[in-house]
């Protein structure tokens, strides 16, 4: 289902161009117009989903499949040393774009892309209570 205030939705559906490097009948793949670094992708599913809490267990699948393919491809052409795979859920985790949506950022060493975070630790007992709690929802 396409959103009409959808900015994902609109170049999928072609109102909006975009420099497509793949497409099949669930996704599209796109470079990104404000890339992180040069061969910044992003995988659109078609179906629009809000976040990964909406999208289904089989698209989910056919989208790391996707990943894996396009972070092949980038491999081979750019010759990169590193790739990383983003997904953003909520403002929060820096999602802007309320489509679900994945990035593929090509990585070099000495480039300037910071994707990090300080390291925290668990309490004795803390990270048992929240695996069971985890397990118990999964």
């Amino acid at each position: 289902m396409k959103k009409q205030d959808c900015i994902f939705c609109r170049i999928i559906s072609g109102e909006i161009p975009s420099t497509t490097i793949y497409e099949n009948s669930k996704f599209k793949v796109i470079m990104d117009i404000a890339p992180a670094n040069k061969g910044h992708v992003l995988i659109l599913p078609k179906e629009h989903y809000d976040n990964i809490y909406d999208i289904d267990t089989a698209t989910a699948g056919e989208l790391f499949e996707l990943a894996a393919m396009t972070a092949r491809a980038l491999k081979s052409v750019l010759d990169c040393d590193g790739m990383n795979i983003l997904q953003n859920n909520g403002t929060v985790a820096g999602q802007t774009v309320f489509h679900f949506h994945m990035h593929i950022i090509p990585r070099y060493e000495g480039d300037t892309v910071n994707i990090g975070w300080k390291e925290l630790s668990y309490e004795d007992g803390e990270m048992e209570q929240l695996r069971e709690a985890i397990r118990k929802e999964m």
